[in-house]
């Protein structure tokens, strides 16, 4: 399994890649493993401030749909819209392709509180 160290994650199986002020988010590979055939994408939420932890959007698979949660509060500046098209990119490169949103943080603090990859590890090893 990918866990590419650079990173951040979350409890919500959401990996944050820091770019200066912005943030690059999306699902990591144990959770698109755990979903399966990722069939739709859906974020309405682009131009729009939220608080971490609130519901930006949903990743629908073929037996069920998952929320999902802002790593960090901010205002969400973009959503990948190659993944209407083709939201296998999820599947077969969580990473890279597979981005979902990029956003820009407004509290710089709780970048320290996201996971290290050994933690996220940790965390999914149980």
């Amino acid at each position: 399994m990918n866990i590419p160290s650079e990173l951040k994650y979350t409890k919500d199986h959401e990996w944050i890649k820091i770019e200066g002020d912005t943030a690059i988010v999306g699902i990591t590979d144990f959770a698109q493993g755990e979903l399966g055939d990722i069939v739709y994408v859906e974020v309405e939420t682009v131009d729009e401030t939220l608080d971490i932890e609130e519901v930006f959007g949903t990743v629908e698979a073929v037996k069920t749909v998952s929320d999902l949660f802002l790593p960090l509060s901010g205002e969400i500046i973009a959503f990948n819209e190659s993944l209407e098209d083709e939201p296998e990119k999820v599947n077969t490169d969580p990473y890279g392709e597979g981005w979902m949103i990029k956003m820009k943080f407004s509290d710089a603090t709780q970048v320290e509180e996201l996971l290290s990859a050994d933690d996220y590890k940790a965390l999914i090893s149980g």
